[in-house]
């Protein structure tokens, strides 16, 4: 896992990041990444290729909040977004990790061992969900 924090955004960084949020707030989202000194952004290479991506935002000590998780979709479903969550937990020694998504990501959250409640609908016609991981 390899820190972000270049001033300029990377094309393969920016794919990954158009995964995670739409891709009219992915210049917006990247420029948080290098201006807080709470969110942190990381990647995940493979072969010299960037193929996943997480970036949290440190809310409290051993506490954060997943802002973004995305992996290329060639790679799903190998273990990547879980080793990621891994990662940035050993690291931060995080003992909560917290994430707000859509129904699509619910399955890897609990698969990891979240606890996952609605947060109902959100936006017109689409339901979050809060994600909780306490250790």
């Amino acid at each position: 896992m390899k820190k972000i924090k270049a001033n300029f955004i990377s094309p393969q960084i920016r794919d990954l990041l158009s995964l995670a949020t739409s891709k009219k707030n992915v210049e917006r989202e990247y420029e948080l990444y290098i201006q807080s000194p709470f969110r942190e952004l990381y990647g995940y290479e493979l072969e010299d290729e960037m193929i996943g991506c997480i970036g949290i935002e440190l809310s409290a000590p051993k506490c954060c909040e997943i802002k973004h998780i995305a992996v290329l979709l060639k790679y799903r479903g190998e273990g990547i977004g879980s080793t990621m969550i891994s990662f940035i937990k050993g690291k931060h020694s995080l003992s909560l990790i917290s994430a707000e998504t859509d129904k699509d990501a619910v399955h890897f959250y609990k698969k990891y061992g979240f606890k996952i409640s609605s947060l109902g609908e959100k936006y017109p016609g689409v339901e979050r969900f809060q994600c909780i991981l306490e250790s």
